[in-house]
């Protein structure tokens, strides 16, 4: 079974009915140039994965099986989603001061791993680690911390960095009579990973617990007086928008009030699903759990069969799953909870 064979739309009409930032399965890794390389195993697959997602947090419980006669030993990586890259970059990070800035934690058979983190700053995917590195500036993009750090550089490392694209003058004017305030633009791109042993013919499990990066906007930009704008197909495609929650969306722009700050904006949550296809065969169990975090919002994302287990809750399930396309989930959100 395949995500997009055929899809649903989930949407709880009698209610006051998550850049995109993504952040992904499990994956083989072995250590090459240039960092992780991101391979296919031809003996571990992944018996289950049962995947949790809302916007405060991201549980995920997986049990893989070496059915070879051997052990294997390899590398486990877990690839965070991209932070920055510009100076429009809507994401939110739960704590950008830190460098597990999604408080990201695994456990492997009930054991707690303390994973290794490899970073990296890119621009239009050139690595410029260890030249920011090399300045004594964090890597975080969105840090205060590399915004004081990017001050203190000297000119000439500031005109270099502007023409490397690494940062932006923000207050740039052609007649130069503006104090510089400059702005990273790279982006980090972040991967955990660990070594590990998978036992022959033996289950192993493993869970990860993080903090979403949640995307969005100050606004619904899909709809404007009850129309579809030209974001639409987009959204339709990402989102798989229906008539019924494009009727509950007009209501709420309808019934928003600014006097009395009553409003409605976009919360966007990705996960890379399609990295769970570098194991072996499919993946003979999936549920996906989404929680929409408040009876007051709505929700649209793309499945197949899916079913409403609570107020908040939907379940999707499937066997012989094989993801080809990634989650993308939206979220339509009151300024009053």
């Amino acid at each position: 079974m395949t995500i997009g064979t055929r899809i649903y739309t989930l949407t709880l009409a009698a209610s006051i009915c998550m850049g995109g930032q993504a952040v992904a399965n499990d994956t083989m890794a072995v250590l090459g140039a240039g960092g992780l390389v991101f391979t296919r195993s031809d003996d571990i697959s992944m018996v289950e994965e049962d995947l949790y997602i809302s916007p405060t947090q991201v549980k995920v419980d997986y049990t893989f099986r070496n059915a070879s006669a051997n052990s294997v030993s390899t590398i486990v990586a877990f690839p965070m989603p991209r932070i920055g890259g510009g100076v429009d970059f809507m994401g939110s990070v739960p704590d950008m001061e830190q460098d597990n800035f999604m408080d990201f934690t695994v456990t492997q058979d009930g054991a707690a791993i303390e994973p290794k983190l490899q970073q990296r700053a890119l621009v239009h995917g050139i690595d410029f680690t260890d030249e920011v590195k090399k300045q004594g500036v964090p890597l975080m993009p969105l840090a205060d911390a590399t915004r004081v750090a990017i001050g203190k550089l000297d000119p000439a490392v500031l005109k270099d960095w502007q023409v490397k694209g690494l940062i932006v003058d923000m207050n740039y004017t052609p007649d130069g009579s503006t104090e510089p305030e400059f702005y990273p633009t790279w982006e980090l791109d972040t991967v955990y990973w660990w070594e590990t042993v998978f036992p022959a013919g033996r289950d192993v499990k493993v869970e990860h617990n993080y903090k979403p990066s949640l995307g969005g906007t100050t606004a619904m930009v899909f709809i404007q007086d009850g129309e579809p704008t030209d974001n639409f197909e987009d959204y339709k495609q990402r989102y798989c928008l229906d008539d019924d929650f494009m009727a509950v969306a007009a209501k709420l722009e309808k019934s928003q009030d600014a006097d009395k700050g009553i409003y409605y904006f976009e919360n966007w949550l990705s996960y890379i699903l399609t990295t769970g296809g570098n194991w072996f065969g499919s993946i003979e169990k999936f549920r996906l759990t989404v929680d929409k975090g408040s009876e007051k919002n709505i929700v649209s994302f793309c499945g197949e069969g899916v079913k409403k287990t609570g107020p908040t809750t939907f379940e999707m399930t499937a066997t012989d799953f094989y993801p080809q396309k990634d989650l993308d989930i939206l979220l339509v959100v009151p300024s009053q909870q």
